[in-house]
């Protein structure tokens, strides 16, 4: 068996990239994928904690700030120089913001973190991705439902914007953008008779003890400081459903394009499945992040 058609349990090492990595359930992803075998390659922000965490499993790692686009730009380069084949592609990295802030870019900073600069890297390593039979998975999350209404003539929150519903609509997005994914790419595989070239799904991970809000004024960072944090998840625990989409067989284990929490299909925000929305968004997004 070829590197290429290493599938989730075969005894051939796979090179899975997971941003977010140096911390909460990216990091616990790592170390779970790490000890079953896989060549792990950790992507984070901060340069301390990457490579803290890339040290433990001596794994690669690659830094990089989604609030800043040319920084996704080569980190896709890098990866595209390093690793011929991509088995799996966690797009992990993401947060809740303290205030509305611009980047460097002229985005909403939470609407990009979140979704343009994983919707970016992702394209940037398409053809990788679909040559490799990859999975891709998109951790979303409930305030998918809870918060998001999404306007794309008002994508980067000019008009209306709160931390709360910034988030869910981002997070939202990440669910259009996996069903958009599935759509155009689940039948592009070398062979006509084999599953889609790229297998996806989001997830939410449950409400999970990590750092991830604590620069927000969000109600949520209240919660993560409160006795409730007491009885959120472990990272461990969060990271379960990821390590199980990028280990077990699409289309056979799970469906591909849908919305995971405990390994279960859950309902989304009923905007997530409108497919001229998630289309729109797409092409929208192109144009943001300089593809279209």
């Amino acid at each position: 068996m070829s590197e290429a058609e290493a599938t989730p349990g075969s005894l051939t090492p796979r090179t899975v990239v997971i941003t977010g990595a140096s911390d909460g359930i990216g990091a616990a992803a790592a170390r779970f994928l790490t000890r079953r075998g896989d060549n792990v390659v950790i992507v984070g922000r901060s340069p301390g904690k990457t490579r803290a965490i890339a040290g433990e499993l001596a794994s690669d790692y690659i830094i990089a700030d989604f609030a800043q686009l040319d920084d996704v730009r080569s980190l896709a380069q890098t990866l595209r120089e390093r690793y011929p084949v991509i088995h799996v592609l966690a797009n992990n990295a993401g947060g809740i913001m303290s205030k509305r802030e611009d980047t460097v870019d002229g985005h909403e900073k939470t609407l990009q973190v979140n979704h343009l600069a994983p919707f970016l890297l992702t394209n940037l390593l398409i053809d990788r991705l679909s040559a490799s039979r990859a999975i891709v998975i998109n951790t979303a999350s409930v305030a998918n439902s809870l918060y998001g209404r999404l306007d794309l003539s008002d994508l980067d929150a000019r008009q209306k914007y709160s931390p709360n519903r910034a988030y869910g609509n981002a997070k939202l997005a990440n669910i259009l953008f996996t069903r958009e994914l599935d759509f155009r790419y689940r039948d592009s595989g070398p062979e006509t008779d084999t599953p889609g070239a790229i297998a996806t799904a989001a997830f939410h991970p449950g409400i999970v003890g990590t750092s991830f809000a604590a620069d927000s004024t969000s109600h949520l960072r209240f919660v993560y400081r409160t006795v409730l944090g007491r009885l959120m998840l472990t990272p461990d625990r969060g990271a379960d459903t990821l390590n199980w989409l990028a280990t077990t067989r699409p289309g056979i284990d799970w469906v591909r394009g849908e919305y995971y929490e405990k390994r279960m299909i859950q309902k989304a925000n009923k905007q997530a499945y409108d497919p001229a929305l998630a289309h729109d968004l797409w092409e929208l997004s192109a144009g943001m992040v300089g593809l279209a």
